[in-house]
């Protein structure tokens, strides 16, 4: 990495204003904690933000008043068994090549999963974007190319200008499984959630920089609370603890932008124009662990149908329980912590998965794993 890239991301790891940062955080608690039963509760939307969290110790550093409340912000976490079933439907068509993202591959379906049916014989490939997916099916004109498209929508631009690029190029043996979902109408169910208790939000960063800021000033407004708009660097993460701790003290919530070098609050006009074009809401979508949510993902508007994955194969389309062993849900909801699912660690490990939170780096259990396994052990001890 060149030296002028590391000293950018040195500045947002400084030791010394990681403490004062730390310093000012504990002053501002005992007024905060006054008259309250339990810690504060911050939900951190974003995976990326879960693995940074882990990653860098931030855990342990923050003291135990402020509680960590891992969201659903990993897409990999939420994808249900039952449309893994249906995209292995469409793979064990023989003339279909299966383009999808490496970490998709290993989400458990109800009998195998991508890549277990790959070493079954499907052509299932694993792609970096739905660019080389579209590659694929320019290299294979006698077969079937399906994209495995997932993701909130900071992956959703990628997919639409693929498709627009599909239909431009009149490519007739390309199609999408749109697995595409939404932020803003989960984060609504969350909060409607009898469940849920929490005090604020480290706001998705990435998400974000598509969509903007504006779209989350329900939070504050409907549900008094705090939302911070996050990077995923240490003091990133730091600072916008800080920033809702303020907004907790001023008992004034709003929508905050921490990560303004990225964020605007407008978002992309361009990715959201090419959004706009081809999707379309559903009018709803079921999720790992927080069942059926309205207007929570988005297929592709009328006019790219001859795109659709699921109007040109048949998918059985059967929603299927996780098992019961597994408690994705209540962690995802915060009810639970990983270390206090019957099933992680033992037999849930991230070489083998059973539920969704474990697969993916980005998710809460797989991070807990990686990086708080020992120290939470030797805490219990």
């Amino acid at each position: 990495m060149p030296n002028d890239a590391m000293k950018y991301v040195d500045e947002f790891r400084d030791p010394q204003l990681a403490k004062r940062l730390l310093a000012e955080i504990s002053a501002m608690l005992p007024s905060l904690m006054t008259g309250r039963q339990r810690p504060l509760q911050i939900m951190e939307v974003c995976g990326g933000h879960t693995h940074s969290i882990f990653r860098f110790g931030l855990n342990d550093l923050l003291p135990p008043e402020i509680e960590f409340v891992h969201g659903p912000g990993c897409p990999v976490c939420v994808l249900p068994m039952g449309r893994i079933d249906d995209c292995l439907a469409i793979a064990n068509n023989s003339n279909v090549i299966i383009a999808s993202f490496g970490d998709a591959m290993r989400v458990p379906g109800s009998a195998q999963s991508l890549l277990q049916a790959r070493a079954l014989g499907a052509d299932i490939r694993m792609v970096y974007s739905p660019a080389d997916a579209l590659e694929l099916a320019r290299k294979n004109p006698h077969k079937e190319v399906v994209f495995f498209a997932l993701g909130f929508e900071t992956t959703m631009p990628g997919t639409a200008f693929t498709v627009l690029n599909a239909a431009r190029e009149k490519i007739a043996n390309f199609s999408v499984f749109c697995n595409h979902i939404t932020i803003v109408s989960t984060i609504k169910a969350i909060l409607d959630s009898p469940d849920m208790r929490l005090d604020g939000f480290l706001g998705p960063g990435h998400v974000s920089m598509i969509i903007g800021t504006k779209v989350f000033d329900f939070i504050p407004q409907d549900y008094r609370l705090p939302f911070v708009v996050a990077g995923f660097e240490p003091l990133d993460i730091l600072q916008s603890i800080y920033m809702v701790l303020l907004q907790l003290q001023s008992k004034q919530p709003h929508v905050e932008n921490q990560y303004s070098r990225v964020v605007q609050s407008g978002g992309s006009a361009q990715a959201l124009s090419a959004i706009g074009e081809v999707f379309r809401l559903r009018d709803m979508f079921e999720w790992r662990g927080l069942g059926s949510i309205n207007h929570s993902a988005v297929m592709l508007a009328p006019e790219f149908t001859k795109f659709d994955a699921e109007q040109r194969f048949s998918v059985p389309n059967i929603s299927i329980a996780d098992p019961k062993s597994c408690q994705c849900g209540e962690v995802l909801k915060g009810v639970i912590k990983p270390m206090e699912c019957k099933v992680f660690g033992n037999p849930c490990t991230p070489e083998s998965p059973l539920g969704a939170l474990m697969v993916s780096s980005e998710g809460a259990c797989a991070a807990y794993y990686n990086y708080g396994k020992q120290r939470m052990g030797a805490k219990r001890v």
